[in-house]
């Protein structure tokens, strides 16, 4: 990994409190100048708060316990931000909820809260620290999508279509800052052993949604390699030889041909 590259960087990693969020902020902490931690859980973030201050005492390291699906949360966040004159130029959005199971028995609040996270509260911090990294004149940021987002997904209809958003996205407005010295990558992970999937699945739900072993990439392999795209200003990022070799085999496949696999699955 180039480390000179995120030396003096500040840093915003929001979805710190566990999972891939924690070790962004674990594998960042030897190299930022400063690091802002967001999530709901603030046991959690005072637990790594103390754990990256043993690590790294001279970091300027910042908590906030910050519901992302509230808005007026979210903005009065970005407002301290700004009075506090935390001129972030490394956003790591890396929050993201999921919901398993068909769309029909989908609860309102929950689809709600997906839409929220993964959409509203991404698009909106990127809107509000971009002016601040083109007036620095350099800045980094890393949407955290998934290879969910690659294809629809039933039974996880919401989720795959907000993470196509979050590709989508991220591609337009990398297009429209290559002059400015901004980049923008966005990370493409496939299954991965963190606590996103006990959250997504409903209670009642005992289907079991475990991959192949081969198929599941280490948290602490999926960061690296996505911290080494940003410094390498690559654009998308899918760590994982199997899971890589497959979303591309997955891209060729005609549409039509997909529906057929997704209704025999469902057993229609």
């Amino acid at each position: 990994m180039n480390i000179s590259y995120f030396s003096g960087r500040s840093v915003l990693i929001t979805g710190a409190s566990a999972g891939i969020g924690a070790e962004f902020a674990r594998q960042l902490v030897p190299m930022v100048r400063r690091m802002v931690i967001i999530a709901r859980r603030s046991d959690r973030l005072d637990a790594l708060k103390s754990e990256l201050n043993e690590v790294n005492p001279r970091l300027e390291l910042f908590t906030r316990c910050l519901d992302l699906r509230n808005q007026d949360e979210l903005e009065r966040f970005c407002d301290w931000l700004a009075q506090s004159d935390l001129a972030i130029d490394l956003l790591i959005n890396n929050a993201g909820l999921g919901d398993h199971g068909p769309f029909i028995d989908s609860q309102w609040q929950r689809v709600s809260s997906v839409l929220d996270v993964n959409i509203r509260a991404l698009t909106y911090l990127t809107l509000k620290l971009l002016p601040g990294m083109r007036k620095s004149g350099r800045g980094a940021i890393l949407n955290v999508s998934s290879t969910a987002g690659f294809l629809p997904l039933p039974n996880n209809a919401v989720y795959a279509a907000t993470k196509a958003y979050v590709t989508s996205f991220s591609e337009a407005i990398r297009a429209e800052l290559r002059s400015s010295n901004i980049t923008v990558t966005t990370l493409c992970p496939g299954p991965v052993s963190t606590e996103y999937l006990s959250q997504a699945t409903r209670p009642g739900d005992h289907e079991s949604h475990t991959a192949p072993d081969f198929f599941i990439v280490p948290v602490q392999e999926i960061v690296r390699k996505a911290l080494e795209a940003v410094a390498k200003d690559r654009a998308r990022v899918v760590p994982g030889v199997f899971v890589n070799f497959s979303m591309t085999i997955i891209a060729f496949i005609p549409m039509f041909i997909k529906r057929l696999v997704y209704y025999a699955r469902l057993g229609r």
